[in-house]
This record gives structure tokens, sequence and C-alpha cells, in this order.
């Protein structure tokens, strides 16, 4: 099973190149390719995530039924389906048929986190999960971490159909990795009508005293995550004062933090109880983001950057830890429906938390929308203090319950 996690880290590696590459170049090209208000910015956010809304619970009904190599691969064909539909949308200038392209490539990457989740439980033992978690997030976050460095230098210097055809390039890659994948038992289809086995796994989720606060964790960051993405050009622009490419070099810094978090938590999330990363991650988040309500005019871009690289270190780290307790808590034959229903909890509110930036700070200024920004990560932390998170000890204890 080690060429197995290989190959899945390689796909991983195609597939969030190009969601990177979506991420950061959206709302760039919408306010200077399309001119677009603050409030059009943010509806082309929530389109990007709206997939996760819409597409995370028949997917995971997918994931617990159908072959794990298959999907992988439609996955790729999804996403590249997706960005070569916003290549033709920037080339002849239409907004709407690139928030309809987007969306489209946001269910192939949706489809792949749920493939991956579902795969390696069943490629790793339970002792060596942790690691293996790290393995195929460590491309996600080098990815997070090139790829707006690059778009930040590149997005006023080339057309951005451009942009798009490398995220296209980055999906066939994944195709051509996933269909190499070695096949996985298909669990036996359970009785019951669909509706039935989803609120089988939303009951589960919602009764279960961990999976609870990791998905109120979850979702009031990605919340806030959201609402940032789309306040912050606008704070670069009319607070900050920076050039318009800080958005990109901002990104980047959190991909580099990402990169040591994961890289770290490969090596010590079995040594040291998951309590400690699952109340650091939500933390350093807040503090992050209160970082960036004091930074003024006159500040340098240097402390933006220190900001962004605190906001990728501990959540990366919290998000390897808290998909290894989801896989080993969940019984196999629902871990398929359940991570459906916590990812359309978790990433269904990104377009939530894109259209609340998009009307605070389109209605009542930049600064404003940070403050939104600040108290969704609060209320994060909060979740997680005032819950089980802080008695997680270690992973096999949590296998022997």
């Amino acid at each position: 099973m080690v060429k197995a996690l290989h190959r899945l880290s390689g796909a991983a590696y195609g597939t969030h190149f190009a969601d990177q590459i979506a991420i950061v170049s959206v709302p760039l090209i919408a306010a200077l390719a399309f001119g677009a208000s603050s409030q059009t910015i943010g509806v082309l956010v929530a389109c990007q995530s709206m997939a996760h809304l819409l597409g995370s619970i028949p997917f995971g009904i997918l994931v617990d039924q159908k072959d794990l190599r298959t999907l992988a691969a439609l996955s790729a064909m999804t996403s590249f389906t997706g960005f070569a539909g916003a290549v033709f949308a920037t080339l002849f200038g239409s907004v709407v048929w690139f928030g309809v392209a987007i969306t489209v490539a946001g269910f192939g990457v949706v489809l792949f986190g749920l493939t991956v989740l579902s795969i390696l439980p069943r490629a790793v033992a339970a002792g060596t999960l942790a690691r293996a978690n790290a393995a195929v997030e460590i491309p996600r976050a080098l990815c997070s971490f090139a790829v707006p460095l690059v778009v930040g230098l590149v997005v006023s210097e080339v057309p951005a159909w451009v942009i798009f055809a490398a995220a296209c390039f980055g999906s066939l890659c994944a195709f051509g990795l996933s269909i190499t994948l070695p096949r996985f038992d298909v669990i036996p289809k359970q009785q019951g009508s669909v509706l039935s086995r989803i609120f089988e796994g939303g009951r589960y989720a919602v009764r279960h005293r961990l999976l609870l606060p990791i998905s109120l964790c979850a979702i009031f960051w990605n919340l806030a995550f959201a609402a940032l993405l789309v306040a912050l050009v606008p704070v670069i622009r009319d607070i900050y004062g920076f050039a318009p490419g800080a958005f990109g070099f901002a990104l980047s810094a959190f991909g580099l933090a990402a990169v040591f978090g994961s890289w770290l938590a490969g090596r010590v999330l079995d040594r040291i109880a998951p309590s400690v990363i699952l109340l650091f991650g939500p933390g350093s988040s807040v503090l992050a983001a209160i970082g960036l309500t004091m930074i003024g005019p006159e500040t340098s871009e240097i402390w933006l950057y220190a900001c962004f690289l605190l906001l990728g270190f501990g959540p990366s780290m919290w998000l390897i830890a808290q998909n290894s307790v989801r896989q080993i808590v969940t019984p196999p034959a629902m871990l398929g429906r359940v991570n459906a229903v916590i990812q359309t909890a978790i990433y269904g509110v990104r377009p939530l938390g894109a259209l609340a930036g998009g009307m605070v700070t389109g209605g009542f200024g930049a600064k404003a929308g940070l403050f939104v920004v600040v108290a969704a990560f609060a209320a994060s932390f909060l979740v997680s203090v005032f819950s089980g998170l802080r008695s997680v000890k270690s992973y096999r204890s949590l296998q022997a319950q």
C-alpha cells in the first residue's frame, strides 16, 4: 500500500495545484479583469465554494458504494472540465459563465477530498493514520505556498485564460495518477433509502462528542476564512495601501506556513496529545486575525505576511489531527456519509462567509469586514475550548473506545 499512498499524494499535487489557482485567482481576476465590485467578488467566491454545499452529500453516498479508484479519476476529469470552461469564460469576458465554470471545477475537488478520506483508513493502519494524512496534506500545503506566489507575480502580466489553462494541466496530471491506484473492496450496498442513509450519517456526527465540536469549530473557521478572502483585496487597496500583488504573496505566506505545519504534523502528532493541536489551530487563527486589524498605511508588508504565516501554521496541523480523529471514530461503512455531512456543514458555510464578507465590506467598509473575520475565528476557538476536544490524549485511545 506504500505505492498507493505515493500515487495518491501525486494525484493530490495535481488537484490542489489546480484548486489553489482558483482560490487565489478568482477574486483577483474578478477585480482586475472583470472590474467586479466587492459584492460581485463575494458572489464569485461563493460560487467557487458552492460545490461543497451541493455536492458533498451525494458524493459521500457514492464514496460508500462505488470503486474509489474510479471516483478519484472522475474527480480529476470534473475539475478539468470546469477549468476548461473558465478558460473560455475569461476569453469571452463572461462573468456568469466564469461563475458556472469554477463551480463545476469545485465539484471535482470535493469528490477528490471525500475519496481520499475513505481511501486512507483502508490503506494504512490506525497507528500511522496521522502520518498518512500528513503525506496527502503536504501537497495542498506546498501548492498553497507556491501557487499564490506565482500568481501574485504574473497576474498583471499574462492573460487570465493562461492561468486557468495551467489549472487544466494540474487536473490532467491528477487524472493520470488516479487511474494507477489499486482497487479497494467496495462495501456492500446498505438497505434503506438514500435519505435515511444520509440522516444516519448526520445523526452519528451530531451525537458524537468529538465530531460535533470538530464540525462547529471548522464551520466558524471557514466562515471567517471565506470572508477574509473577499475583504482582503479591498483592505489591501484601501487601508494598507499595498500593491495588489500583496494578496497573492500573503496567501503564499499562508501556504509556506502550511507546508511546515503539515511536515511537522507528520512527525509529532503521534507523540503529543491531539488535544494540544485541536486547541492550538483555532487559537492561533484568532491571534492572526487580530494582527490584521492592527496594520495601517505606514506598516511594513512584512506584518501582513507574518499574520498569514501564523494563520497557515496552526490550522494546517489542526486539519491533519481532526481528519485522523474522524477516520478513527467513524465506522468504515458510513465514513463517506459522515465525512460528507461534515464537509457540507464546513465548506457549505464558505458561500455564506463570502457573501457576508462582500456585503459588510461593501456596505460598511473594509475595516468592518476584518472585524467580522475576527469574530468568526474567535467563535471557532471557543467551541474547541468548551468541548470534549480538550480530553483527546491519543489516537490509539480513540480506537479502543
